[in-house]
């Protein structure tokens, strides 16, 4: 007995509904998933403690020269291989304190610098805000920070030269200020001359007393080379330069005697220059105090150090410690919301012990306002009873009955010298209170998380009834959907299954297409050794394509054909991409002189030219050691010179987009089959130039493998189920093939400005997910092509592109609902914002970007044109 289906009519009202419930959802669930901590408001004085110390202690520095270089990973400048000679003698010297800050994810700029000057933990929300140039949301200027603190001191003026963030978090804060964007990552030069050129100029000027230098280029090398980059060590060099001129300074010059000069990372870089994540090369800059007057602590570093695998050089202190320590150095309070502990290498500078117990305690009295302001001060009554600490309940009752012994055991008048083991445990118990209050779940709005879980299980519902009424079988009788589904859920509250998920699509694409074969034996029995051959065919490019690039977290680093076979034989890449530009140009050709075939060569040869001489020069700026044999020669052909990157890249889109134009005008204006076929397979391989553009071009030959199996699936036959199936899987395992993962530090932004002169968000954002969902959108386009052809064969009409889309939003909706589960049921986990929330993210990516965007709006509208 069957069950009864919906009809047709009711079904597509519900598939509709469960693609407007999606992003509903995601709004709902993401309002109570990320929002703004409350802080505490006002700017921080003074305070009378319980015991009289005296005036607070003087201060060693007057001023502050606090210069970020950013993606500063701790080996750039404390390896045998770094640039940093200079440095690296100070620290011999003892001039300079050297140190490994912890950057906490998400390791990336604002939410970095955010840490930096209130001492605080900054929301995960801005890791979203960090790629909006326009954001004013996150603005730092009703906070509490060292930055207000030195302005409210009143001694100088503040100064800004760099990265453009800081005149968002710290609008009308500097008194001179010349701000350069952050994302303009093909620029290696002018985004740090544009800062050098002030230095000279202010170091000589007496009217300020912070200046803040932010350079980008170094961080620029990462993300279009990554940390072996030939770039790289002649910019630590010329980094280190900048050093030497500022620190020559502060000797030479009086009225810069008492000068701090710190130079920092705001984060690292992994192996492959991205960041964002919670890998160790991504969580360890470098951190150095310096000025001659460090000499006075008798300190002395040996420098260089050997290579550390974890970057952990030195003493490791955290990044938000820099707020209370320059609050001690230059004299002023601790910030209201800092979490930092004062740096304990730096109490020797006062001789005076009451000094140094004044500075602990105040360090320790702002954190204990944080923690009452969070738990109450019932704590610390219990704290004060025997019976409360005899078993303390919780982490914060311990925390209680620790500073219940630090503070009794405190000097109560003025000492000469200190108690170590009273320092001691004083300074573990700020570590601890730091750890406590930094581990702290976000303050979630559970009504929020919970109405978005309910509308996404809505949205699962619908899906599933409009799938049941609008598929030829039922869901039942196609258990590969639904166990992948149901696997996929279950994997998503796992956060090693998270952080390796490629796995499953990898293994779930080989099974499938090894089923799928299965089926084509059993079908055509006939012509068994055919469909054998064509399954292993397709299992071979399938293994070729999953081992092309290594991704996620265990395994980023190992061996790949990438870095086996592709870097070492720059030969050998560029036969390959070569041949993919030979390929797309002939496909170009061939679908243009269906069309219109007078100038249909010249056209396709001219659109092919300008990309490849694009690639060419886009890779001899970016890898000029990659290029070599013909593409050498094509870079040095004479009317490849003198024309920027910008323009280049501008020429291939307007060519790209010319065919487009010139395709959709033959639909609409022939409507007859042997023009629009032509014309939507010419679309598709337009779609492909293009992604090829906007690729890196190690990943180009990876398009040859999926032509191949685009070829594969059309011989196949298949019916809609498993023609759907396979397209969602080839989506997800291209994503992953091509360096993709769960982790904010693989986004590639190396394409991302690509014709662009002007920072423009939109236009970036798009560049952004087209470069690195290239991959998925071209099974997207691909699968819409095989469902036409499947059309015009069949004649189903639009009962076909209906099915898809049912069984693409089912899976959609599942996942969502899934991770948001996971998100949820999570919140208190240790990984929930390194890695639970990165999928969420990613998750929002994948069903509003590819899913609505690409697979329904843009599939739907070559359906269309296909369908005319």
């Amino acid at each position: 007995m069957t069950s009864r289906r919906p009809g047709a009519l009711v079904s597509c009202l519900l598939l509709v509904a469960a693609n407007v419930l999606i992003p509903v959802a995601i709004l709902t669930f993401a309002t109570g998933f990320f929002p703004y901590k409350p802080l505490l408001p006002g700017l921080a004085q003074y305070s009378a403690l319980p015991t009289d110390y005296g005036e607070p202690p003087t201060p060693p520095f007057d001023r502050l020269v606090f210069m970020v270089i950013d993606a500063l990973r701790s080996d750039f400048v404390y390896s045998a291989d770094s640039g940093f000679s200079y440095v690296q003698s100070l620290i011999r010297d003892g001039v300079a304190i050297p140190f490994t800050a912890h950057a906490t994810s998400p390791t990336v700029t604002m939410p970095r610098l955010k840490a930096i000057t209130t001492g605080s933990i900054p929301s995960f929300l801005d890791v979203v805000l960090n790629l909006d140039e326009g954001d004013e949301s996150s603005t730092l200027s009703s906070q509490d920070t060292w930055l207000a603190q030195l302005k409210a001191k009143g001694t100088g003026k503040l100064l800004m030269y760099g990265d453009d963030t800081w005149l968002k978090l710290f609008p009308g804060t500097f008194d001179r200020a010349d701000g350069t964007t952050s994302f303009f990552v093909s620029d290696f030069t002018e985004v740090d001359n544009n800062v050098t050129r002030h230095i000279a100029g202010e170091l000589k000027n007496e009217d300020w007393n912070t200046m803040i230098l932010h350079y980008l280029g170094l961080d620029h090398i990462g993300h279009k080379g990554g940390p072996r980059s030939i770039h790289m060590l002649p910019k630590q060099r010329e980094m280190d330069g900048v050093v030497k001129q500022i620190f020559s300074a502060i000797e030479s010059e009086p009225h810069l005697q008492s000068t701090l000069f710190v130079v920092c990372g705001d984060h690292g870089m992994n192996d492959a220059g991205n960041h964002g994540a919670s890998s160790p090369g991504e969580t360890s800059p470098a951190l150095v105090f310096l000025s001659p007057k460090l000499k006075a602590l008798q300190t002395s570093f040996q420098a260089p150090l050997p290579d550390s695998e974890d970057f952990q050089y030195y003493s490791t202190v955290e990044q938000s410690d820099l707020a209370p320590t320059l609050a001690a150095l230059l004299g002023f309070p601790v910030p209201k919301n800092n979490l930092g502990a004062l740096i304990p290498e730096f109490l020797p500078f006062w001789s005076n012990g009451n000094d140094r117990v004044q500075l602990l305690i105040r360090n320790a009295h702002q954190i204990l306002d944080i923690i009452t302001a969070a738990f109450g001060p019932q704590i610390l009554e219990q704290a004060s009873q025997h019976d409360g600490c005899s078993n303390p309940k919780s982490d914060y009752e311990e925390l209680a009955c620790q500073w219940n012994d630090v503070s009794q055991r405190a000097p109560s008048g003025p000492a000469d010298t200190l108690d170590a083991e009273w320092v001691s445990a004083t300074v573990k118990w700020l570590r601890n209170a730091q750890g406590l209050m930094s581990s702290m779940a976000s303050n979630y709005d559970v009504s929020r998380l919970l109405g978005g879980q309910v509308l996404s299980v809505v949205a699962v519902a619908f899906a599933a009834a409009a799938a049941h009424g609008l598929l030829d079988e039922s869901l039942v009788q196609a258990p590969s959907l639904v166990v992948i589904g149901l696997v996929y859920g279950i994997m998503m509250f796992a956060s090693s299954y998270v952080e390796e998920e490629q796995h499953f699509w990898y293994w779930a694409t080989t099974a499938w297409f090894a089923y799928i074969g299965l089926k084509g034996v059993h079908r055509n029995y006939s012509s068994k050794g055919h469909h054998i051959l064509l399954t292993f065919v397709m299992l071979g490019a399938v293994r070729v394509i999953r081992a092309w690039n290594q991704t996620g977290q265990k395994f980023a680093g190992q061996p790949d054909i990438v870095k086996t076979f592709i870097y070492p034989n720059p030969g050998l890449l560029w036969f390959l991409v070569g041949a993919t530009y030979i390929w797309i140009h002939r496909e170009i050709v061939f679908g243009f002189n269906r069309i219109f075939t007078p100038v249909s060569y010249a056209c396709a040869t001219g659109m092919a030219l300008a990309a490849v001489t694009f690639k060419v020069s886009f890779t001899k700026e970016d890898a000029p050691e990659l290029v070599i044999g013909f593409a050498k020669s094509i870079a040095e052909l004479g009317f490849t010179q003198g024309h920027s990157l910008v323009a280049r890249a501008r020429a291939v889109f307007i060519a790209l987009g010319a065919g487009f134009l010139v395709a959709i005008f033959y639909i609409l204006t022939r409507r007859r089959l042997s023009y629009i076929a032509p014309s939507i397979e010419t679309l598709h391989q337009l779609y492909t130039l293009l992604a090829i553009t906007q690729s890196r071009v190690t990943n180009i030959p990876l398009f040859l493998l999926f032509h191949l199996q685009y070829n594969l699936l059309e011989s196949q036959n298949l019916c809609l189920t498993d023609l759907s199936i396979s397209s969602l899987l080839l989506q997800y395992t291209s994503f992953f093939a091509f360096g993709g993962s769960n982790a904010i530090s693989s986004v590639d932004l190396s394409n991302a400005y690509n014709g662009i002169a002007d920072f423009n968000v939109t236009t970036v954002g798009v560049l952004t997910f087209l470069s690195n969902w290239a991959a998925p959108i071209y099974w997207a386009s691909a699968t819409t092509m095989l469902l036409l052809r499947k059309t015009w064969k069949e004649e189903t009409g639009w009962s076909v592109y209906r099915g898809h889309v049912a069984i693409l939003t089912l899976f959609t909706t599942c996942s969502v609902a899934a991770v948001m589960a996971a998100c949820t049921i999570l919140r208190t986990h240790l990984f929930i914002w390194t890695v639970f929330s990165p999928k969420y993210l990613y998750c929002i990516a994948w069903s509003l970007g590819q899913h609505l965007g690409v697979n329904i709006v843009v599939g739907g509208v070559l359906f269309w044109l296909g369908s005319l």
